[in-house]
């Protein structure tokens, strides 16, 4: 979702969470242009405020890989989702979904192995490599990429974090 007057994303409850305990999902629209993974990148940090520097780190680079590549490989409209949920034990879960208007290429069924000296091709690798759990599905009416964090406290020794 969009807050139209500022032109920043919003947070909004998520749906279909049955005991609302910190559950927030942020949707918004992306520039389709060399923008988009700029843009992306400032809604993921917005969407989990506060979360551990380690977990926002990861969901930055994955976001901005996805963004680059909805707009790389694909058509308009790109609409980012970031799902953010507490779990149980302190642990937070976060969905990072990036959609876009579709392409003409078939979906890797794996993380392609880019060349040693290309400057890219290393998006999905890196996804793959960060993410507990991803998918790409490609389709000349849409493509969805989506992946899951899920991060915990750590404890030290005496108990503190």
């Amino acid at each position: 979702m969009l807050d139209h007057g500022t032109e920043r994303p919003a947070c909004a409850p998520a749906s279909g969470h049955t005991d609302g305990a910190g559950a927030t999902t942020l949707i918004t629209d992306l520039p389709y242009g060399p923008k988009a993974a700029e843009v992306a990148r400032e809604a993921v940090a917005v969407a989990l405020h506060g979360a551990e520097a380690d977990l926002l780190d990861d969901a930055r680079l994955i976001t901005s890989e996805l963004a680059t590549n909805a707009f790389a490989s694909g058509r308009p409209p790109l609409v980012l989702c970031v799902d953010r949920r507490s779990q149980t034990a302190g642990s937070l879960e976060v969905e990072i979904t990036v959609t876009d208007g579709g392409c003409s290429d078939p979906s890797p069924s794996s993380a392609p192995t880019p060349e040693e000296e290309a400057e890219s091709g290393r998006g999905l690798v890196i996804v793959e490599a960060l993410a507990d759990a991803w998918s790409l599905t490609t389709g000349t009416r849409g493509t969805r990429a989506w992946c899951r964090l899920t991060r915990g406290f750590h404890l030290s020794p005496d108990g503190t974090h």
